[in-house]
């Protein structure tokens, strides 16, 4: 049937998400879901949005939650844009903003769907080395670049740069929109938003299925310059003009109004955290510095894809690369403590 296929379909080398599992008594930390459900006040916004009204259309321009998110953040409107989950947003971004003559920078260890989106849209890119210790160099990304985006923390690592870091690369390259791509920077980061007005250059995209627990609901945002939101628009309103439906809307603007129950639960992941690094480090494993909910670690002793395979026996599902310089390294989702004690126990004494 690949006859029917238009022609730029064959080279695609589609991205391949984390095993969503249909056995429900697996304990599952390989996606990196919230192990805490969404605030209460959501849960209720959108059961009182389930009516009549779902015969409607949504609010094309979804109003409420972008001035929730504009309120959170302290910026305006029109500054806010939403998508799909962040995916849908990044997309829009490769499609609009990163699409030119000179290769767009990104980490050789970083979201593998960014060369997704390359490959898609036709863009070249060069894939800049993290350092020795896994932690990206701002100087590394001060060359010639038709755009750079960075996840922060960065992903599978968990590894933060820190705001003053991320302000030296937006210095070298005021020609370039740069991206900083905030899925976790809840569960341990400083956000980057809060340099939006200062560089018409910067764009900060975060989603709401990890601190704020929705990933069921597929909710991403972007915050930047009014010119880069702009752009985005135009992409979105020849695409798809109603991408948020009336569950989102609510259920978003509820999640980001109830900043209680959000620090309560980013509080909760990053105790978990740190008992978890410290049990694993009890264990000889090597934990790189994580300021997300998962961590990355290796044991020197024991090869990655064996115990990944030995926990999944306990009924414990971790993600494993395969990809070069991360091969021996498991990344592991932070659950419940009971989640957690799970994996313990199903290392045992390795």
């Amino acid at each position: 049937m690949s006859k029917f296929w238009s022609p730029f379909v064959r080279n695609l080398v589609p991205y391949v998400p984390g095993e969503q599992p249909k056995l429900a008594k697996l304990v599952k930390l390989n996606t990196n879901e919230n192990p805490y459900g969404p605030s209460p006040k959501a849960l209720a916004a959108m059961q009182t949005e389930l009516n009549d009204n779902l015969r409607l259309y949504p609010d094309p321009n979804s109003d409420l939650l972008k001035n929730a998110v504009a309120n959170y953040y302290s910026v305006q409107s029109n500054q806010v844009f939403l998508g799909n989950g962040s995916d849908e947003v990044l997309a829009h971004i490769f499609h609009g903003l990163l699409q030119h003559d000179k290769p767009l920078l990104f980490p050789d260890i970083s979201y593998s769907f960014y060369p997704v989106y390359c490959g898609l849209y036709g863009i070249q890119f060069d894939a800049v080395p993290l350092d020795e210790q896994f932690q990206i160099n701002p100087a590394d990304y001060a060359k010639p670049n038709g755009g750079i985006i960075f996840p922060n923390p960065n992903a599978p690592t968990g590894c933060l740069l820190a705001l003053d870091a991320v302000e030296q690369i937006l210095k070298a390259s005021p020609d370039s929109v740069v991206v900083v791509d905030e899925a976790y920077i809840d569960f341990g980061g400083e956000t980057a938003i809060s340099l939006v007005d200062r560089y018409p250059n910067l764009l900060v995209t975060q989603t709401l299925s990890k601190s704020r627990s929705l990933a069921g609901l597929r909710v991403g945002l972007a915050v930047g310059h009014v010119d880069l939101i702009e752009a985005l628009e135009r992409i979105k309103n020849s695409f798809n003009s109603y991408p948020l439906d009336r569950m989102s809307n609510v259920g978003g603007a509820a999640a980001f109004e109830d900043r209680e129950y959000f620090d309560k639960t980013c509080g909760l992941v990053i105790e978990s955290r740190e008992k978890l690094v410290a049990q694993l480090q009890a264990k000889g494993f090597e934990v790189l510095p994580s300021a997300a909910n998962f961590i990355f670690a290796r044991h020197p002793k024991h090869d990655a894809s064996e115990l990944a395979a030995k926990l999944r026996e306990q009924g414990v599902i971790v993600r494993h690369f395969k990809q070069e310089r991360i091969a021996q390294f498991l990344r592991i989702s932070i659950g419940t403590p009971e989640q957690n004690q799970a994996l313990i126990d199903g290392l045992g004494d390795l």
